[in-house]
Parts: structure tokens; sequence; C-alpha cells
């Protein structure tokens, strides 16, 4: 079984090392928001939830990237489609719902009805007269590219996006052990948080500010306990940091106390550890003895980040009759406004005009690695 990397060299050079943050417009200026969205949001792959979601042929979730409403939808064939959100007669917005399942005879634009099959071509056009030049098939919906790893739905509005392993880098083999494919859902939170988006994936990757703002985390796995990666990903996954559990704690609970067995087919290392794990530009995958958290992330402009935490859990361990995820969704939901207080404190802090930019110190080698990927991609 493969454990996780040393701190390498790499690694302790940048723990010694001041740097300097994004200048602080990088989190409020609409012209950085709009030049994130040409270069990230609307380039690279995102995570777009599970694959349950669209369990059944018919079953729809929409997703907002940034200004483009994208529907993600099952098809006859069992293929998961993904189109813009777009009619191709008139432009208008097809669904409005933010989920759910279309009827059996497809999609239907609610203007002149005209009706998309589930894999997106046209195949209704009611009271249209007989026009002989217009052909059916030249008009499909826009299609959306659509990856899947591990049941996860990954999205892309580029026209052709690289592989999706390519910015997965090592995360897309690391930790195939936890079994991610058979995992399912059992809470969903929504969060609204007032902060920009890269405020909230700095905070993810330090803990820097875990005994001021997380006694209740820092308790159960202390900041000083855990390690890194060797490598860090170039394109996109900032990987490999692990924190170890407390000797009296067994996983991330406000009591640190287990109600579930671990995963099957975890090592020693894996059942004393949480591994966090970072795939830019949203999304955030944490992996527990017993449970798998994971955060999206859908900017809606620079001041704003709407926030998706899901808990997955074995299926064999949710059937089960005393089954209760409570302990675990309760310590993430306490964690996670502490965090998103704090970035929301950050936003407003930034808008001063005596602020130009901040400093990263020795225990922020992630926002330091962030800062250099977001530099790189905007030019």
């Amino acid at each position: 079984m493969e454990s996780a990397p040393s701190t390498g060299n790499t690694e302790i050079r940048l723990l010694n090392r001041l740097a300097r943050s994004l200048p602080s417009h990088y989190y409020w200026d609409p012209p950085i928001y709009e030049r994130e969205k040409e270069r990230l949001l609307y380039t690279k792959w995102l995570c777009a939830g599970r694959l349950e979601e669209v369990a059944a042929p018919g079953d729809f979730v929409i997703r907002q990237i940034a200004d483009e409403s994208v529907v993600i939808v099952r098809d006859k064939s069992e293929a998961v489609r993904a189109f813009y959100n777009v009619c191709r007669h008139r432009g208008t917005r097809l669904c409005t719902e933010a989920e759910g399942r279309f009827p059996r005879h497809g999609i239907t634009c609610p203007y002149h009805g005209w009706t998309y099959a589930f894999d997106g071509r046209l195949q209704g056009t009611p009271h249209m007269v007989r026009m002989p030049d217009f052909a059916k098939d030249e008009y499909p919906l826009y299609p959306v590219p659509v990856a899947l790893w591990e049941g996860f739905v990954f999205i892309s509005l580029a026209a052709a996006p690289a592989p999706l392993a390519e910015q997965m880098e090592g995360l897309a083999t690391h930790f195939a052990r936890y079994g991610l494919a058979g995992l399912r859902r059992a809470v969903r939170r929504v969060y609204e948080v007032a902060a920009n988006w890269k405020l909230l994936i700095e905070n993810f990757t330090e803990c820097f500010h875990c005994p001021h703002i997380h006694p209740e985390l820092n308790r159960v796995t202390p900041y000083l306990g855990g390690g890194a990666a060797e490598r860090e990903g170039a394109r996109g996954w900032r990987g490999g940091h692990w924190m170890e559990l407390a000797d009296d704690c067994h996983t991330l609970t406000v009591s640190g106390a287990k109600r579930r067995p671990n995963f099957p087919g975890l090592d020693l290392d894996d059942t004393r550890r949480v591994y966090y794990n970072t795939l830019y530009p949203n999304f955030f995958l944490s992996f527990h003895p017993d449970y798998v958290l994971t955060h999206t992330l859908w900017p809606d402009g620079p001041g704003r980040t709407r926030v998706i935490c899901e808990w997955l859990f074995e299926p064999g361990t949710m059937a089960g009759e005393d089954f209760d995820p409570s302990d675990a969704v309760e310590f993430w939901d306490l964690v996670n406004r502490q965090d998103f207080h704090v970035c929301e404190l950050a936003q407003l802090g930034n808008r001063s005009r005596a602020h130009p930019g901040g400093v990263h110190v020795a225990q922020e080698s992630g926002p330091q690695h962030f800062t250099r990927y977001i530099r790189a991609e905007l030019g």
C-alpha cells in the first residue's frame, strides 16, 4: 500500500521563505475577475458534483459557471452529457430549475417549444411551417465536454480541453485505495460566502490559522502534526498534505470518536491521518479514515462564492440501522463557518486603500504555491 510522501527539500525551502501574496485588488477588481473567467473558469476542468445526481435517463442538474449556465443530463444510452442551457432557436434559457428529471420526450424550450433529445439532438419544432432548407441535425444543443473520474462529473467550457488526468496529475491515482467511485452522498450543504474564491483556496491550503480560528479542529488534529507532498503539481493539484490525528482521536468529529468502520484497504498511516487535496480552481477533496468530504467552489462575481459541501460514505455503512453522519456533519459545519467568517473579513480588509498586498509566512507554503499558480495562469 502506497503511503503519502514525506516532506521534501522543495517544501523545506518554501517554508523558509517569505513571499508576497497576490496584490489586494486581485480579490475584488472586476477586470481581474473577467480575466479569471476567460483563463480559468472557462478553460479548466471544474468538478460539477457526483454521478449519482444524474442516476437515470432524463435526470439533470444545472451548474452556473460565472455567466454561463450548463445542463448536465443522463441520456437514454446511460451516457452523461452536458450542454449550454441555451435554445438554438432564439437563445432562450431552456431550464430554470436547479435539478430534476426531464419528461421522457426530452428537453423543451419554454418559448417556442423546440424539443431536444437528452443527447442534444433537435427532434421537434412544433407549429413551424415546412422549410426545405432547414435541417434539424444542424441545430443540436451546444455541447460542453464531460469527463468522469471516481464517481465525480467534471465539465469544461474549453472547446477542446486537455485530458482531465493532466490537470489532476497525481491526484488521479494516488488515493485509489479509498474506493471513491463506490461511495455515496449522505449529506449536502450549500454556503453563500461574501468572499473571493481565491481567499477560500488560500485558507484551505494552510493551517497557520488553525490554533486561533479552529480550537475544535486543532484539538483533534494538532496543527504542528502532519506533512506535505515532496512534489507539487504545476497544473492544478495541490496535493499530498495530511494532518495527524491526536492520540485519543480516530476521525474528525467534535469528540474525535468514530461511529463507523474505517474504509477497507487502508494502511496504518491512513487510519491516523486526514489527507487534504486541492484541485484548482474549484475542488477540495478531504480523505478521513471513515468518510470523504468534498467542497466545490462556484465564484459569483469577484466578491461572492457559493460553496457546496458533501459528505460521502460507504453504501454498506449507510444501510446500517444505526447510521448517523451528524457527528461528521456538525464538526465540519462548524469548521466551515469559522473559515468562511474570516475569509469574509479578509475580503473586507483587502478593499482598504492602505493595504496594497500581504505576505505569506513560513507556514503558508500552500498559499505560496497557489499565488504562483495564479500569476502564471493570469499572466
